[in-house]
């Protein structure tokens, strides 16, 4: 039988909530016809999408990152304020589409407050100039007389929008970016971005581009940056037709996690930085059946089986792990782009992923508890990794994989502890003897399990509940209870200690 002991007196990290957050980009239908839809019954007067705001809103997301993604690296912020009427209409040459300018910084901010999530900005260092990045921190930010915080008075905004988190730059590493950069030059550009923008707003919270977390890009960006800003970022898409590989690589994003913080480490010490730097994994998902060029032209609306909502949740329990380091993650991205809410003009579903990401945030507690599993495990073959549609970073020397992933938190208290358990095996069922060192479970375990029939169950708007949560309350207790975890399953089992 196998074995999940959880330690409740050895913590781990405090969970940050900002793990839980979200991406939104002028992508496809992801704004316009996701959760912005002008003249649609379902929209309430602001444009909002009514529906959409209702399913959002139980993913309790903290913090949403905005405009991009490649997007941002064209656009121009003064394009989308002011007057509907009098925006100008644009060519995006990140997606080659057109934007029409109807969502901007205003409604994107009123966006975060319907949400209830703080507001991250990623600033244009393709086309963008530092005065353009100053500007936008005055608007946005500002108190004073001066001319960019009275427009925003003039447009109806006469408190400041104080928006804390902003992005130097998105993906500047990359040669499909406007304005792409060697690591030296960007950070040249970015120190005087950073200082011009710090200036205008001492308190505001600065995130350098990084890469994967292990390149010589974040080497070099963290050497140059590492005094001026407060997290560092990491980008990480992964997916596979094969299903272990599928399920298992994102472990990538551990090793991302590793290097980087080692790195932020030397840096700091180094430098003797006494401020703290994290990591703010700021895009991260499954993506690999629409990663063409003609579906990212057609907005890459992926659809998303109960195998990625396997992976979905490996990735959360990884930043779980490492909540010591990850103190902000940005899932890309919210609406119909790779997204867990998929809409049309009559109404939405919602995709396998979206239960992972609502039942995580709505029950993952403050404190991360130490985990041992102790399973049967799975190798990957390089072969594996080589077939198959979709090709991703490599992950078969990480191995062998447990079978069973799991994380633990509890509250502050030290009394109510949730346990996450994704059960990758395809086929099988895994009894499980669970252990509780140091506590004991009163009267009762609460279950919430993620599945459908088969790895490959889909949602769809004819059948929106092939993969849905199932929920159920067990006269267990004691130091240890014994629990069979489904194949292919995401459970999450909650409990008060005696």
């Amino acid at each position: 039988m196998a074995k999940i002991g959880i330690d409740l007196d050895r913590k781990i990290g405090t969970v940050d909530r900002r793990i839980f957050g979200n991406f939104v980009e002028h992508l496809g239908r992801c704004i316009y016809g996701g959760l912005f839809e002008e003249g649609s019954p379902l929209s309430d007067e602001r444009g909002f999408r009514r529906d959409v705001l209702e399913a959002v809103r139980p993913l309790r997301v903290p913090i949403l990152r905005w405009p991009g993604g490649n997007f941002v690296s064209g656009y121009h912020w003064l394009d989308g304020v002011g007057p509907r009427a009098d925006r100008p209409r644009r060519v995006d040459l990140a997606w080659f589409a057109e934007e029409s300018n109807r969502f901007g910084t205003d409604e994107f901010i009123q966006y975060c407050r319907a949400i209830n999530a703080e507001p991250y900005i990623c600033v244009n260092m393709g086309s963008g100039t530092m005065d353009e990045a100053q500007a936008w921190v005055e608007y946005a930010n500002s108190t004073g007389n001066a001319h960019w915080a009275n427009l925003r008075r003039k447009h109806g905004y006469a408190e400041p929008h104080r928006v804390k988190y902003w992005g130097l730059g998105n993906e500047m590493y990359g040669g499909w970016q406007i304005g792409a950069l060697e690591a030296h030059d960007y950070v040249k550009k970015a120190r005087a971005f950073a200082m011009v923008m710090k200036r205008m707003d001492p308190r505001i919270v600065l995130v350098s581009c990084g890469q994967n977390g292990w390149s010589p890009w974040d080497e070099v960006v963290l050497e140059g940056l590492a005094s001026l800003v407060d997290f560092h970022s990491i980008h990480l898409y992964t997916g596979h037709s094969d299903y272990y590989v599928n399920v298992f690589q994102p472990h990538q994003a551990e090793r991302a996690v590793r290097i980087c913080e080692s790195v932020i480490e030397r840096v700091r010490y180094n430098q003797r930085i006494p401020h703290p730097i994290s990591i703010a994994f700021d895009e991260w998902n499954v993506w690999y059946r629409t990663r063409t060029h003609e579906a990212r032209i057609a907005g890459i609306e992926e659809r998303y089986n109960l195998a990625d909502a396997l992976a979905v949740a490996t990735y959360l329990n990884i930043f779980i792990r490492y909540s010591r380091i990850v103190r902000i993650a940005n899932f890309a991205q919210l609406v119909n782009a790779i997204a867990p809410i998929f809409t049309n003009r009559q109404g939405l579903f919602l995709q396998t992923i979206y239960h992972p990401l609502r039942l995580y945030a709505e029950h993952t507690r403050e404190i991360a508890l130490y985990v041992h599993v102790d399973c049967e495990t799975c190798d990957l073959s390089p072969a594996q990794e080589e077939g198959g549609v979709g090709r991703r970073f490599h992950v078969a020397d990480l191995g062998p994989f447990k079978l069973l992933d799991a994380v633990a938190t509890c509250d502050t208290t030290g009394r109510q502890v949730t346990l996450a358990v994704v059960n990758r095996d395809k086929d099988r069922g895994h009894k499980v003897e669970v252990q509780l060192v140091g506590g004991s479970a009163g009267s009762g375990v609460d279950a919430a399990e993620v599945n459908g029939a088969g790895p490959d169950a889909m949602n769809s708007f004819d059948h929106p509940d092939a993969v849905a949560v199932r929920e159920q309350r067990m006269n267990l207790g004691g130091t240890s209870f014994e629990y069979v975890f489904p194949a292919h399953s995401v459970t999450v089992l909650r409990c008060e200690l005696a």
